[in-house]
């Protein structure tokens, strides 16, 4: 779906943005590339923790996640977060923005989760690609085995044979 730069830049300036990344540098350029997209509401936590207490207080609309940090990583964030019943925002859409693009860090975040993945150094487009992505195109949250996140994007041909995919494309509550 396509939608024009002005929707965009509306839909942007309604988000409520959860900036997590332990160095400040990163936060501060990632700001400003959200700023200029048009995002206005933008809170930022330094790691995992203060992370933890953003969105207990004050529920964003949207995540942008590092993957490194100390005390508590993204990946381990993301888990706590995707625990319906646990925790109190398990379907917030997640962005995980790492230095770190290897294939096995993208599937595991998919596995985990995580809505969209983007690689540092980000651009103004891709940031808004993503966001528009999550905001046009949501996908509702499923439960299939130790699995909570987003529904699959399109399912294969394999995921449509196995007696799993009714399970997999239920909405969990």
């Amino acid at each position: 779906m396509s939608i024009s730069g002005k929707h965009a830049e509306y839909l942007a300036q309604q988000l409520n943005v959860l900036l997590v990344d332990d160095n400040a540098f990163t936060r501060k350029l990632v700001r400003a590339l959200l700023y200029n997209i048009g995002v206005k509401s933008i809170a930022e936590a330094a790691d995992g923790i203060a992370a933890l207490e953003a969105i207990r207080q004050s529920p964003p609309d949207v995540i942008i996640l590092d993957w490194e940090m100390p005390l508590l990583n993204g990946p381990e964030l993301v888990r706590i977060v995707r625990s319906p019943g646990v925790f109190p925002a398990p379907d917030v859409p997640i962005i995980m923005l790492s230095a770190h693009g290897e294939r096995w860090r993208i599937v595991e975040s998919v596995k985990l989760g995580v809505n969209e993945f983007l690689c540092k150094p980000v651009s103004a487009k891709s940031l808004l690609d993503r966001l528009v992505s999550i905001l046009v195109k949501p996908r509702e949250s499923v439960q299939f085995g130790g699995y909570y996140g987003p529904a699959p994007r399109s399912p294969g041909p394999a995921i449509e044979r196995t007696p799993a995919a009714s399970k997999l494309m239920t909405h969990a509550r």
